[in-house]
């Protein structure tokens, strides 16, 4: 059997830990800062550990782990 790909925007953005979970960037911080509040640009600093559910769709995309 051929090895499977993995996405190269999931490559990017995401990465395993060696416990099996999925460290993200956090979202909304792109551009827009404006209208923001402080607080939720301080949450948002940083990476986090995605919640199960959608890490369970992420590692469909990346199956050897990186």
């Amino acid at each position: 059997m051929p090895k499977m790909k993995t996405k190269a925007s999931a490559k990017k953005r995401f990465r395993i830990t060696a416990t099996g979970k999925v460290i993200a960037a956090a979202a909304g911080k792109r551009h827009g800062m404006i209208k923001r509040s402080n607080k939720f640009i301080r949450d948002a600093r940083g990476t986090m550990v995605l919640s199960e559910p959608d890490a369970k769709i992420v590692k469909k995309f990346l199956p050897y782990g990186l």
